[in-house]
């Protein structure tokens, strides 16, 4: 064909018979014209090829024939009956749509502009004169040597001439998101250049996730097979990824209950769960017995509903049977503190842990990975495995520095790279452990299902003799009410130290800005863990 303008090529371009191949003839330029779009330069040169992919329409510019002004109409614009009319000859439009070759004709925006030729146009919506209609459409394309245009608008002042039957075995750079070259499994091992940056705050507090920037060159590998599970080191702000192919030992670490409300909470379908006694608590009468310090206690599951709903345990001695001893129904709003019992002291590999395990559960690193220079975790007294994760990492390494591996998640970390021919090597070893940026971390805890269901509702403190609901004096009979107060000030979510559920606010848990007097609970003796402290020292950690 001959060389057309790439505006007028474009404007008489048929969707339908896309992708189309095209290669840059002339232009006004000297060896390359340089056109800055959008904030994104891009040079065309003589000989280039450009693969057409898509064509939008994005506007259209409308100038009247007599006064040359023009007007903007969105590519949604109908008009008056949804029909701007042709017409042979500019002059004043009657009350309908004129006529053509006898009859009346309504076209669209998209008919009225036809093959891309201007021609003089009515439409009453727009007024009594003719027009000129202009389109303008943005163009998507890919080049054979280059990284692929932006997205622009195909008002180049350049003539191409369309080579698609000729070119067919031309191979035109596509740039791809690292989700979907995750989808593309097949295409590697390969090189890759970013041609876009990671968008948004830090995943991991790594040396290598800040190198992932606008033109690094990778090396690709392949889709990563390991599981990981999500750890936490209470009270110090830590967060980690273990993959499944960490290889320290580790110890399961006793829980620590406070009242029978967490106890509740941390009983699992056809597990009993065996805890001791670490702080006397009184009892109620004849049904509730007080429980001593050194009291094991074999929970076993709820009774009841609503708030009659008891705990059901077995109070037993060191030399009675589990099966022998006391049951007793322990109200769920019942104090006390209680330590998990810890029968065994045998170490776990992970992939073991979690077989035998329910998450959340605290452990131990008691034997590091001898692989490892430097093991973060083996310096932590304790660590919370909290939340087992199955999403797809990329496998890449840096081509300046292939002997060292990352995994790169592309549903956290995704961006634009363009995949290059070159050599790659064999994947590298990656980094079993990685930390969690702390803002990441809640990112991550909110996008996680609850582990399991939300606990029963913590009862109401009981109401004292002589005292009213909530714990106050009952009013003399005609006295007036309670002077007004300012609002209380909000009490922090109650918490299990079992539950994941209850960091990352899921249904049951308290509400942080919620009135203190509607979550009137039984407070706890600071003195519980001094206690706990105590029998730390005779069971095993």
């Amino acid at each position: 064909m001959e060389p057309l303008s790439f505006q007028e090529y474009i404007c008489s371009l048929d969707p339908a018979t896309l992708p189309r191949i095209l290669r840059v003839c002339s232009g006004v330029y000297f060896q390359g014209s340089v056109y800055e779009i959008s904030g994104n330069e891009c040079c065309l040169s003589t000989g280039d090829l450009l693969k057409v992919t898509a064509v939008a329409l994005q506007k259209v510019i409308c100038e009247d024939a007599d006064t040359g002004q023009t007007m903007e109409l969105p590519p949604t614009f109908k008009g008056e009956r949804g029909c701007p009319a042709p017409s042979r000859t500019p002059g004043p439009a009657p009350r309908g749509p004129l006529p053509e070759g006898g009859r009346d004709r309504g076209l669209t925006l998209q008919q009225a502009l036809g093959n891309g030729r201007a021609r003089p146009l009515l439409c009453r919506a727009l007024g009594p004169r003719a027009l000129l209609l202009r389109p303008v459409y943005e163009v998507h394309a890919a080049m054979d040597l280059r990284a692929a245009l932006p997205q622009c608008a195909g008002t180049w002042e350049v003539d191409v001439e369309d080579v698609t039957e000729e070119a067919q075995d031309v191979r035109f750079s596509q740039p791809l998101l690292l989700s979907e070259v995750l989808a593309m499994a097949h295409m590697l091992p390969a090189q890759a250049e970013i041609l876009e940056g990671l968008a948004g705050p830090a995943v991991f507090q790594s040396s290598w996730g800040p190198r992932l920037r606008q033109g690094q060159r990778l090396q690709l590998h392949g889709c990563s097979s390991a599981w990981r599970v999500l750890a936490s080191a209470p009270g110090r702000s830590r967060h980690f990824l273990l993959t499944s192919t960490y290889r320290d030992w580790l110890r399961m670490r006793p829980r620590q209950f406070t009242g029978v409300q967490e106890l509740a909470a941390a009983l699992r379908p056809g597990r009993a769960l065996r805890v001791v006694v670490t702080q006397d608590c009184e009892g109620r009468g004849l049904h509730v017995p007080p429980l001593s310090v050194g009291d094991r206690l074999r929970a076993l599951g709820l009774q009841g509903h609503g708030p009659g709903t008891r705990l059901r345990c077995r109070r037993h001695s060191e030399e009675e049977e589990e099966e022998e001893g006391e049951e007793l129904l322990l109200p769920l709003d019942l104090g006390g503190s209680f330590v998990e019992e810890a029968r065994s002291s045998r170490r776990y590999g992970l992939g073991e842990l979690l077989e035998q395990q329910a998450l959340p559960c605290d452990v131990r690193v008691v034997a590091p990975d001898p692989a490892l220079a430097r093991d973060a975790l083996g310096s932590l007294p304790a660590l919370r495995l909290e939340a087992r994760l199955d999403q797809p990492f990329l496998v890449g390494s840096f081509c300046e520095e292939p002997e060292q591996g990352f995994e790169v998640p592309p549903q956290w970390m995704d961006c634009s790279v363009l995949l290059r021919q070159g050599p790659v090597r064999p994947a590298p070893p990656c980094a079993p452990v990685e930390e969690l940026t702390e803002a990441f971390y809640y990112r991550l805890l909110a996008q996680l299902p609850c582990s399991r269901a939300p606990p029963p509702p913590r009862p109401p403190k009981p109401a004292q003799a002589g005292m009213g609901p909530k714990g106050k004096p009952p009013l003399a009979p005609g006295s007036p009410g309670p002077a007004p107060m300012g609002p209380a000030p909000p009490v922090l979510p109650q918490r299990s130290t079992s539950s994941l559920c209850g960091q990352r606010g899921c249904p049951g848990d308290a509400d942080p800005g919620s009135d203190s007097s509607e979550h009137d609970y039984e407070t706890i003796d600071d003195t519980i863990q001094k206690t706990v402290h105590k029998m730390q020292a005779v069971f095993p950690f």
